[in-house]
């Protein structure tokens, strides 16, 4: 009998709380939050644009959702789905349609994982 083995792939965002704290200082708290969640809507839509696109193989569509997702990313400091963003739509552009299954799939981890871990970020409430 083969075994076969599990395997959890748990990989850590980066948030950048200087960003998150900037925000904050420039608009004060109340807008802060205000835009904040607005910008995490976005990006959730931008997300969700961008991997049905992947799935449909659209490629002209993934790479205008995940330049959108990435910029979005990058205005409120997180860094690792910016930076995934930009590798899904590289595979686009290049058509590497394996390339983009695999970073694809990756998005969908690195996206769930940031809008979740941005709420539990010091001073993003």
């Amino acid at each position: 009998m083969t075994k076969i083995a599990v395997l959890t792939v748990d990989e850590a965002v980066h948030i950048d709380l200087q960003r998150l704290e900037q925000i904050i200082r420039e608009l004060g708290e109340a807008t802060a939050a205000q835009v904040i969640g607005a910008a995490l809507e976005q990006l959730a839509l931008a997300l969700t644009r961008t991997l049905a696109a992947a799935e449909k193989t659209d490629l002209v569509e993934v790479v205008t959702q995940a330049e959108q997702l990435a910029r979005l990313a990058w205005q409120v400091g997180l860094v690792t789905l910016a930076g995934v963003a930009v590798d899904v739509g590289s595979c686009a552009e290049r058509q590497d349609r394996s390339g983009l299954a695999a970073t694809s799939a990756r998005l969908r981890r690195i996206g769930n994982r940031s809008l979740t871990e941005i709420w539990d970020a010091p001073g993003s409430k």
